[in-house]
């Protein structure tokens, strides 16, 4: 399957995105930034939010480029 990238804004949190897109859990269908979608992944799992901003931040201190993010518009 070839990789989708794009720059999009992002439904869930209106942050303008870059890259290959996640896709939402509520739907199954619509495009999400990868930020987001970790969220989703994370809360799906029962993670609770305080534990998800956690891991958010260390994947963004870890990982250059992670969601592609210019801010919100």
């Amino acid at each position: 399957m070839p990789e989708i990238r794009r720059t999009a804004v992002c439904p869930r949190c209106g942050t303008t995105y870059h890259g290959v897109p996640a896709v939402s859990r509520t739907d199954n269908k619509t495009p999400i930034c990868p930020e987001c979608g970790a969220r989703e992944a994370l809360a799906a799992l029962g993670i609770d939010e305080k534990e998800v901003e956690q891991i958010i931040t260390t994947i963004r201190e870890h990982s250059s480029g992670f969601d592609g993010r210019e801010g919100k518009e």
